[in-house]
């Protein structure tokens, strides 16, 4: 998303008074993820084609877009984007493996997104702390909850029945295996089909 802030110049007679100008302020919506494979990916899309079968009203991600969030920035300055960037390269971690398992919803009682649990070994958490040393002087406040490694593959707009039902028939089933290498920060731009997600950095281990 892009917002901008402008302060207009005054004008007294023909000439512009001096001193004020144009003021712009770029804002970019921004997180830190880490990419799944391609294979996991397209088991999770299958996923998806069941759950298209629930009366519930959802919204799907992309599946080249499934991704796990490590940490979500929010709308920064654009001016901040190089010194967040100098930050991760500092970030050095090993590659390690993640499984994505059961495909759920975040809370039974009022579900907001269905995802998929990723089991990471601890790892997710680990890099999580790593990521928020860089950050956090820049004032990047650290996360107040515990990290869930998790792929979101859908947005719960209206809930019914149906929805667990069919959480039901693909529960247990397991969507592959991948390595994580790397870390990347991404931008977020919110469009009326979704959002749209460009690389702005890629650390690789």
């Amino acid at each position: 998303m892009v917002c901008y802030s402008i302060v207009r110049p005054r004008f007294f007679g023909d000439y512009p008074y001096q001193g004020i100008g144009i003021i712009t302020t770029v804002m970019v919506r921004t997180f830190v993820a880490l990419e799944l494979s391609e294979s996991v990916r397209g088991q999770l899309k299958e996923a998806q084609d069941v759950l298209k079968t629930s009366s519930s009203r959802l919204t799907f991600v992309d599946p080249p877009l499934i991704h796990i969030t490590v940490k979500f920035l929010g709308e920064v300055d654009e001016k901040m984007l190089v010194r967040i960037k100098d930050a991760l390269k500092l970030v050095t971690y090993q590659p390690f493996p993640v499984s994505a398992g059961t495909v759920t919803v975040n809370n039974p009682k009022r579900p907001h997104t269905v995802w998929c649990a990723i089991d990471d070994n601890g790892n997710g958490e680990r890099l999580l702390s790593l990521v928020e040393d860089a950050l956090s002087p820049l004032g990047f406040p650290r996360e107040s909850r515990k990290f869930t490694p998790h792929a979101t593959v859908a947005r719960v707009k209206d809930s019914d029945p149906t929805l667990f039902a069919v959480l039901d028939q693909i529960r247990g089933r397991n969507y592959g295996e991948c390595t994580v290498s790397g870390l990347k920060l991404k931008k977020s731009t919110l469009t009326p089909r979704g959002p749209v997600y460009d690389d702005l950095l890629e650390v690789t281990w």
